[in-house]
C-alpha cells in the first residue's frame, strides 16, 4: 500500500503542475479565442462583409483557434502532440477528399458572396434555370421560379457558368417582332405601332423606341419593335403591347401572316 501511495505521489509531483498549467492554458486560451473571434466579426461588419460570409468565417476562425489552444494544452500536459497533429492532418486530408464537391461549392459560394454578381432579390438565369434569388448560402444558392417552385443550385454550377442578371440595371429594352403581309402598307403599320407605344406611359421617351423593318421573311415583312422600360415594367409592357398591336392591326385591316399549306387536287382520268 505504501508503494502505491509513493507512486501516486510521484505522479502528482511530476505531472500535477503540468496538468494544472494545461487547464489554465485551456481556460485562458478559449477566452482569448472568443475575444479574437468577436473582434474579427466587428472588423468584417465594419467593412460591410456579407452576413453569410461573416458567420462562416467567424466560425472557421474560432475552430482554428480552439484547435491551437487544445494542442498547446495537450503539449503542456506532457502528452506527445506530434502524433496528435499527424492524426489530425491525416483526418483532415481524408475528409477533404471525401468532400471535394462540397469544398468546390464552398469556394464558389465565397466568390459569389465577395464579388456579388448576384444578390438576394435579383431575377437571374444561371445553371439552366431562372428565378429570383432567395438566399446565397455557403454551398447552395436558393432560387424561386415565377411559378413559385424552389430550386437549390450548387454554387459550383452557379458560379462556374454564365449568369444573366436581369435586375442589375434599372431599365431594360423590350425586344419584340411583328409580321405583316407583303400586300400591307409598311408606313401605316409603323404608324400604328408608334401610336401604341406613345400611348403607354410605362414606355420611356428616352431612349426613343426603335421601330424598323428587320427581315423580309418567306411570307411576312417583320418589324423589330424595341421600346425601353423600367425593369419592373418589362413583362407588363411586353404582354400589353403584343395584345394591343394585334387588336390595332385588326382594326386597321393589317394582316398578320401565319403558316398555311396549299393542297392541290388533280383529277386523273382513267384510260
Amino acid at each position: 500500500m505504501e508503494d502505491v501511495l509513493k507512486i501516486l505521489e510521484s505522479l502528482v509531483m511530476n505531472y500535477g503542475i503540468n496538468i494544472l498549467l494545461a487547464l489554465v492554458i485551456l481556460i485562458i486560451g478559449t477566452w482569448i479565442a472568443r475575444i479574437m473571434t468577436k473582434s474579427v466579426v466587428k472588423v468584417m461588419n465594419a467593412q460591410k462583409v456579407d452576413p453569410t460570409l461573416v458567420k462562416f468565417l467567424s466560425g472557421l476562425v474560432k475552430a482554428v483557434l480552439y484547435i491551437f489552444v487544445i494542442i498547446a494544452a495537450i503539449d503542456k500536459a506532457g502528452i506527445e502532440s506530434t502524433s496528435f497533429i499527424a492524426i489530425l492532418g491525416a483526418a483532415g486530408l481524408a475528409v477533404g477528399f471525401a468532400l471535394q464537391g462540397s469544398l468546390s461549392n464552398f469556394a464558389a459560394g465565397v466568390m459569389l458572396i465577395i464579388f456579388k454578381p448576384i444578390k438576394v432579390g435579383d431575377f437571374v438565369e444561371a445553371a439552366g434555370v431562372m428565378g429570383s434569388v432567395e438566399e446565397i448560402g455557403i454551398f447552395v444558392t436558393t432560387l424561386t421560379t415565377p411559378d413559385n417552385k424552389v430550386i437549390y443550385v450548387p454554387n459550383s454550377q452557379m458560379g462556374g457558368g454564365i449568369i444573366t442578371n436581369f435586375s442589375i440595371k434599372d431599365t431594360r429594352r423590350v425586344d419584340m417582332e411583328f409580321g405583316i403581309g407583303y400586300s400591307d402598307d409598311i408606313d401605316k403599320a409603323r404608324k400604328v405601332i408608334l401610336e401604341i407605344l406613345s400611348s403607354d406611359s410605362r414606355i420611356l421617351k428616352d431612349p426613343v423606341p426603335d421601330v424598323f423593318v428587320g427581315t423580309l421573311a418567306d411570307s411576312s415583312v417583320n418589324f423589330k419593335v424595341r421600346p425601353w422600360v423600367n425593369a419592373a415594367d418589362y413583362w407588363g409592357v411586353y404582354s400589353d403591347t403584343t395584345e394591343n398591336i394585334k387588336k390595332k392591326f385588326d382594326e386597321n385591316n393589317i394582316s398578320i401572316p401565319f403558316p398555311q399549306t396549299d393542297v392541290h387536287l388533280y383529277n386523273v382520268n382513267e384510260n
